[in-house]
């Protein structure tokens, strides 16, 4: 070929290479618009066929029906089609219960309480509220309120009852024992969810639980350490069972309390406004770097106790003992649409060393399980409870002594109840605290785990 033609056949090459090129590179740059439309006409089309059979149902339906019906209906729908348990649409009701919850206060009594068969039962007046002061004690029993009796009503139902505008009157009620009824009229104040209880362990533990996460828990906490600092404390318990979780920057603003510097948690999603790395701040500091530190986990520590508990855990701050946790490494935000809302996953959560526990938990560096009943054992406490035996007992003696203790597990043996005694006296001694208006804060008898963290303490 002369030189001429092989330079023509190099452009023509040249020229079919560059226009592939610049096709490719206009596919490219067009395709997310392509693909972005193709979105917005399918999501058009959806709610173009779901507004009409939502007007077919309206129209043609045998009975009538209220539309909010059907759009409830709808939501809820839309949400369990997730498959995520924490992703959820909420009714006016349990929109009031998350804002508990998210702002740590609401206009109430003051009582902890729990449906049973009667009324309803107070599990506990929570300290220096209006239940509290004016005498409403742990085992009575809220027969009405305000003349009305709650005997049909759900505990969601009576909690909304309770639950109202601070300096407004109730009047409830109450059945203690088997015969001594009376009223007591409260006025409704501002009640802080209790989330942190704390004291000094013998030979200088501080013990600091967390109930949950709400914006006072991180001042709460604070006051507590400061409390141990000036009491000379020389080692930490810190105890996150049963802890639900809460606020995410709750948990992040304790964690900084143990952790000077580096990250506590980060946040992954597909808002970039929600990628987020927390770090810490060495102004925040409170707990000595030299401090030992222990932390107990169970089944029941989730969410914000998970990434408190991660991060001490990853940073090498804290040993973990008990069980491992429950796994839920995700965030949600909530939404209100009026009275009503929903809940949505946003983001999962990552540890500092990278590690999502969703569905996998904090392990535990010191496992300590409690010990399973057998088949017989699980028998033999359900013919104890349904025949009330356990409260009857501590009912008859509110302090029993050891000759008490003695005879009530004599009856048992007389009834054929098997159980170990060791197990009987840790149920005693939880019946003696439920009914307890200041139950004791930690139990170095029976609480395995708890005296698993302090054989751990340096000596």
């Amino acid at each position: 070929m002369d030189k001429p033609k092989r330079r023509f056949a190099e452009r023509a090459v040249w020229i079919a290479v560059t226009s592939f090129l610049v096709a490719v590179l206009a596919l490219l740059a067009f395709s997310p618009r392509v693909l972005a439309g193709n979105r917005e006409a399918d999501n058009q089309r959806l709610l173009e066929m779901f507004a009409g059979v939502f007007a077919d149902v309206q129209k043609n339906y045998v009975d009538e029906v209220d539309p909010k019906v059907l759009i409830d209906g709808a939501l809820k729908g839309m949400f369990q089609a997730l498959q995520d348990p924490y992703s959820l649409y909420l009714d006016a009701q349990e929109m009031r219960d998350m804002g508990d919850t998210t702002t740590g206060r609401f206009g109430g009594v003051g009582l902890i309480i729990s449906k049973v068969e009667g009324g309803v039962e107070v599990v506990s007046p929570i300290e220096d509220t209006p239940a509290f002061r004016a005498g409403v004690h742990a085992g009575d029993l809220i027969v009405a309120v305000d003349g009305s009796s709650v005997l049909e009503l759900s505990i969601d139902q009576v909690l909304s009852i309770l639950r109202g505008q601070p300096g407004t009157p109730v009047t409830m009620t109450v059945l203690r024992g088997k015969a001594l009824r009376f009223d007591v009229t409260v006025v409704r104040a501002v009640i802080e969810v209790p989330t942190v209880k704390y004291a000094m362990m013998p030979g200088g533990v501080g013990y600091l639980r967390l109930i949950q996460f709400t914006p006072q828990t991180a001042e709460r906490a604070a006051e507590a350490l400061r409390g141990f600092q000036a009491a000379g404390y020389r080692a930490l318990i810190l105890d996150l069972r049963s802890n639900p979780g809460g606020l995410l920057q709750s948990a992040v603003d304790v964690a900084n309390f143990f952790i000077p510097r580096g990250p506590l948690v980060s946040t992954r999603s597909r808002m970039a406004s929600e990628n987020q790395v927390f770090y810490a701040s060495a102004r925040r500091l409170i707990v000595p770097g030299e401090l030992p530190v222990l932390v107990l986990v169970n089944r029941g520590s989730a969410s914000a106790s998970e990434i408190l508990a991660g991060a001490l855990q990853d940073t090498g701050r804290a040993r973990i003992v008990g069980e491992k946790s429950y796994g839920k490494g995700s965030v949600q935000w909530i939404r209100d649409l009026g009275e009503e809302g929903y809940r949505l996953t946003i983001s999962r959560y990552y540890t500092p060393q990278g590690r999502n526990i969703d569905k996998v938990g904090i392990l535990p560096d010191v496992e300590v399980k409690e010990a399973e009943l057998s088949e017989e054992e699980e028998k033999a406490v359900s013919s104890l409870l349904e025949q009330n035996l356990l409260r009857d007992f501590v009912a008859a003696n509110p302090q029993p002594g050891e000759p008490q203790i003695q005879a009530f597990l004599r009856q048992l043996q007389e009834k054929k109840i098997q159980l170990a005694e060791r197990y009987v006296r840790r149920l005693i001694r939880n019946e003696v605290n439920r009914t307890n208006d200041n139950p004791p804060l930690y139990d170095l008898e029976f609480d395995t785990a708890l005296q698993k963290a302090v054989e751990l303490l340096p000596r």
